[in-house]
């Protein structure tokens, strides 16, 4: 029996298929024209829903280990205490994205927990190639821990979230802080995780359903990680699936749609960290596609899933 969508959320996808009807995507290894496609979706997406009124946001910038300067968004809520606070890494599969086009959904995040987020404009591949784009995250980790007590931030209360390359890129800065010792984090928050350079064969009961697609695995990888994608010499660091000790991770809050061409990788990494002990709460949505609660927002499932990072964040 073939898997079907979720029926809320293929009704949210009909326009989307049928604006997209007839359009050739972008080539394997066509990055100009994903960032070209997938941007203004981006935009639109976190522009769709309302944007909270009761969340300030502050430009921030830190100097890297290699002379650069990166962007920081510092997001806050009117009159809250904050105690906790969340380094925000954003997705768009290591090629596209940047900080605003997140807004909505980081400031929909801080209005409903109260948590305060840090978002990271973080330098992107191919101009930037692995390891740069995780030690620009590490930069801003080192930064809001050193910068905790201005903020009003318990520095053993900061967690990392991100969707997409953005949690993968979560998943492995975990690593990256534990193997260097610092800075602590308390929380590593996963949505629909990318973590296997080598999961670039197409399951055939997800890519014909898929939003992020095998081909665009298939140039994600390369641009991240040049010829050494796929092959034996990988680090952790970079595809957080290599990862052959997990122990003393922080607690992690895992989710994956089961039509996401991630499904397999997201749930082998919750066994993975399981198994070393870490705390785990993991979520596999039926019917639903990579980042299924920005197409449809409205659907049950999807106010499940905001339900559950909520909830989570709350507790860090």
């Amino acid at each position: 029996m073939p898997l079907i969508l979720d029926p809320e959320v293929a009704e949210a996808m009909a326009p989307m298929g049928e604006a997209m009807a007839g359009m050739i995507p972008p080539a394997v290894g066509d990055v100009a024209g994903r960032r070209a496609m997938w941007e203004p979706i981006l935009d639109a997406s976190g522009k769709a829903q309302p944007i909270p009124e009761d969340v300030t946001t502050h430009d921030y910038v830190a100097a890297t280990d290699d002379g650069a300067q990166i962007t920081m968004r510092w997001y806050a809520k009117h009159e809250s205490i904050p105690g906790s606070a969340v380094l925000f890494l954003h997705g768009g599969g290591y090629l596209f994205g940047h900080i605003e086009h997140f807004d909505g959904p980081v400031t929909r995040y801080v209005s409903a927990s109260g948590v305060p987020m840090l978002s990271v404009e973080y330098r992107r591949a191919p101009e930037h190639p692995y390891p740069t784009p995780l030690e620009d995250a590490y930069t801003a980790l080192k930064w809001l821990n050193g910068h905790a007590a201005e903020l009003g931030v318990d520095p053993d209360r900061i967690g990392v979230m991100g969707d997409s390359a953005g949690g993968g890129m979560a998943a492995a800065l975990s690593i990256l802080s534990r193997d260097r010792r610092g800075p602590q984090i308390a929380r590593q928050i996963l949505l629909m995780p990318m973590l296997d350079d080598r999961n670039t064969t197409p399951d055939p009961h997800i890519a014909p359903l898929a939003v992020w697609t095998y081909d665009d695995s298939r140039t994600a990888w390369p641009a991240l990680l040049g010829d050494a994608a796929g092959g034996p010499d990988v680090p952790a660091t970079a595809a957080p699936a290599r990862l052959e000790n997990a122990t003393d991770l922080p607690p992690a809050y895992l989710e994956i749609g089961q039509i996401d061409a991630f499904r397999d990788e997201a749930s082998a990494y919750a066994i993975t960290l399981s198994r070393a002990g870490v705390p785990v709460e993991f979520h596999l949505h039926p019917g639903v596609p990579h980042e299924f609660d920005s197409i449809a927002f409205n659907a049950d499932v999807s106010r499940r899933a905001i339900a559950d990072r909520i909830r989570v964040l709350k507790s860090i």
